[in-house]
């Protein structure tokens, strides 16, 4: 297999820990970097990308962060959309009725209302630290700035988490998609935006089928399902194992790695 760019998510996919990536991804990573531009494609924000590239020695290629709704390349902004102020307020109105909390996320700033179980983990695995804020304050705020979300992350219960889902798909589905992490969380990003649409973006002058791309979650479907190889790791859903051309070996077992070090040629 010969392609020109190789795109990969991070959680689930390239990383082999909840944090890092492993050595044995590093020395697969460097085998093609000089030949393949490598691109991170996450729903993270820019710090919690940032030193995965530099693990892997591709800090000068662009990333994608929020499912699309940032590119990034060296720093320069190329692309950038958020959430309107008056959906977030929507959205945190229906949220505070279900007793699900918000975090905010815009460009590397990520705001949550008190420190939580969960929210530690999230510092353990992005290695980003919020800033622990009323979400009336902080909407507030942005609404000053005149900003907006690029992602929402809802945290609640399973039972919260499910009421709540199908509240906000019916009131907001149309200009939003939810998507579920995990039983207890929702992430929440612009309907416009997609990886796929982030990749089409940088590589205007190529075509999708010099791209190949890894993923496990329901928002890598649509860019595994476009490009010219894609391929889920084994640990990944059901549906994306279905559209997937390949499925690798888990992401706890260097998937992505043993995949490229078997197919890739340069």
């Amino acid at each position: 297999m010969k392609y020109k760019i190789l795109c990969s998510d991070l959680d689930g996919t390239l990383l082999t820990t909840k944090n890092d990536v492993s050595d044995v991804t590093i020395s697969a990573i460097n085998s093609i970097k000089n030949h393949i531009k490598i691109i991170l494609v996450s729903a993270r924000m820019p710090k919690s990308m940032r030193y995965l590239q530099a693990r892997l020695g591709v800090e000068n290629e662009p990333i994608i962060c929020y499912n699309g709704a940032l590119v990034l390349d060296n720093g320069k902004e190329l692309f950038s959309t958020v959430i309107p102020i008056s959906e977030l307020l929507k959205i945190h109105n229906l949220a505070e009725k279900q007793g699900v909390q918000l975090g905010l996320y815009y460009t590397d700033e990520w705001y949550v209302p008190e420190d939580t179980e969960r929210v530690q983990k999230e510092i353990h695995h992005t290695k980003a630290v919020p800033i622990f804020e009323e979400t009336t304050t902080t909407l507030f705020q942005w609404e000053k700035r005149g900003i907006g979300a690029h992602k929402i992350m809802l945290m609640g219960t399973k039972e919260t988490t499910d009421s709540i889902f199908t509240i906000l798909t019916t009131a907001l589905g149309d200009s939003l998609h939810f998507y579920r992490s995990n039983e207890t969380l929702i992430e929440v990003a612009p309907k416009s935006i997609s990886k796929l649409s982030a990749i089409k973006l940088l590589f205007k002058d190529e075509t999708l089928a010099d791209v190949i791309a890894f993923g496990d979650n329901f928002n890598d479907i649509e860019m595994l399902a476009n490009v010219g190889c894609g391929v889920a790791v084994e640990n990944g859903r059901d549906e994306v194992k279905a559209i997937a051309k390949y499925t690798t070996f888990k992401n706890t077992e260097n998937g992505v790695a043993h995949f490229i070090k078997q197919n890739i040629v340069i």
